[in-house]
């Protein structure tokens, strides 16, 4: 199933951390580019992602955002992107939580 979202960031920590790295270093930069395209393509779709079991949704995400549902989106060299959906009748939105490497990924999600 296809859902266009609006895509918004859990809080100004992540959207501040986010536009900070559009004025970093070259591998910065990169990553920038990477998440402004991820947010494109969740624009246009918000499960692009791959679904997380519940089960496995960090307690600390529970606990500090509420979210019910936890989606990975893949970026390259192994960074991940993870956001939550959120949505009713009107309007459907894809949270921002955090991107993190891949071993900090995996970690978070207890692999």
């Amino acid at each position: 199933m296809r859902l266009r979202s609006q895509v918004k960031f859990v809080d100004e920590r992540v959207k501040r951390a986010y536009y900070s790295l559009e004025k970093g270093d070259a591998a910065e930069r990169e990553l920038f580019k990477w998440l402004t395209r991820a947010f494109s393509d969740l624009e246009g779709n918000a499960f692009c992602g791959i679904q997380i079991q519940k089960r496995l949704i960090p307690k600390s995400y529970l606990k500090k955002y509420g979210v019910d549902n936890l989606w990975k989106y893949d970026l390259p060299k192994g960074w991940r992107l993870l956001y939550s959906v959120r949505g009713n009748e009107i309007i459907v939105i894809s949270i921002i939580l955090e991107w993190l490497s891949h071993k900090e990924y995996e970690r978070r999600l207890g692999y």
